[in-house]
């Protein structure tokens, strides 16, 4: 356990010199912020632009609350994605291609301590920026709109939490299987909009696929009602990362050995 909370130490303080606790968490504080803020005051920057007929009148339907947190939300589903995937595709990939994680496993270090100490420190860095982005986007549309409860604030982040964590798995996974962090950044966003779209188009049939979690969480916030498929999908949704940490395990393994 020492070995394990040393090497989490050691990617925690690696991401603080790369500047990630400064710049990943205010890009997603910027990404919250901006649909509240662009909602509230559309009319104005309408009416700012000009070329409208002398004497017009802008009237565009005020949308309500949780309309406005869920359109900042989708920020998080294809920006947040990107940045996820940017910034874990070398956790792995990187470190063997520059010698790093040879000369770490060449000490009596466990494979698996290695990989889950990175992907631990990725998730803590991914979930806590989310979070303060998150509670940017809740804050404003409170304070601009009408509040939402609390509660559905928490509930809907554990639900998108869980789509990003199986997200950044799937990174991990191809970081450990490739060389190459943009070869493994590519792959894992072409199988995220694979995926994402065969669950939106067979949603009937697909009603446990882990993208429904952003589907589920959004009718929460929406109406206050959970899916009863709710469960279930979360269960999967955390086979998959358990699955796709042990294949993880197994092929940097190989692949160090085989070096």
């Amino acid at each position: 356990m020492s070995q394990w909370k040393t090497l989490f130490q050691k990617e925690l303080v690696e991401m603080w010199r790369n500047f990630k606790w400064i710049w990943v968490p205010i890009t997603f504080i910027l990404l919250g912020v901006k649909e509240p803020l662009s909602s509230y005051y559309l009319p104005q920057i309408i009416d700012s632009l000009g070329g409208l007929p002398k004497g017009a009148v802008i009237k565009i339907p005020t949308p309500s609350s949780a309309e406005v947190l869920v359109q900042g939300l989708s920020q998080y589903t294809t920006i947040g994605v990107l940045i996820i995937v940017l910034t874990t595709m070398g956790i792995l990939a990187g470190e063997r291609k520059s010698g790093v994680a040879a000369m770490i496993l060449v000490k009596p270090v466990s494979y698996s301590s290695f990989v889950t100490a990175k992907w631990a420190g990725s998730l803590l860095l991914m979930l806590s920026s989310f979070l303060v982005g998150y509670f940017s986007t809740w804050y404003y549309t409170g304070i601009l709109f009408e509040w939402i409860p609390i509660a559905d604030l928490f509930q809907s982040f554990f639900y998108y939490g869980l789509w990003f964590t199986v997200v950044l798995t799937l990174v991990i996974f191809f970081s450990a299987s490739l060389l190459n962090p943009g070869m493994a950044a590519f792959l894992s966003l072409a199988v995220v909009i694979v995926v994402s779209l065969i669950s939106s188009s067979f949603s009937n049939w697909l009603k446990w696929s882990p993208v429904q979690l952003i589907d589920y969480a959004n009718k929460l916030l929406m109406t206050g009602d959970l899916s009863e498929d709710i469960l279930p999908t979360v269960l999967i949704a955390l086979i998959c990362i358990v699955i796709l940490l042990i294949i993880s395990f197994s092929i940097f393994r190989r692949k160090e050995l085989a070096s």
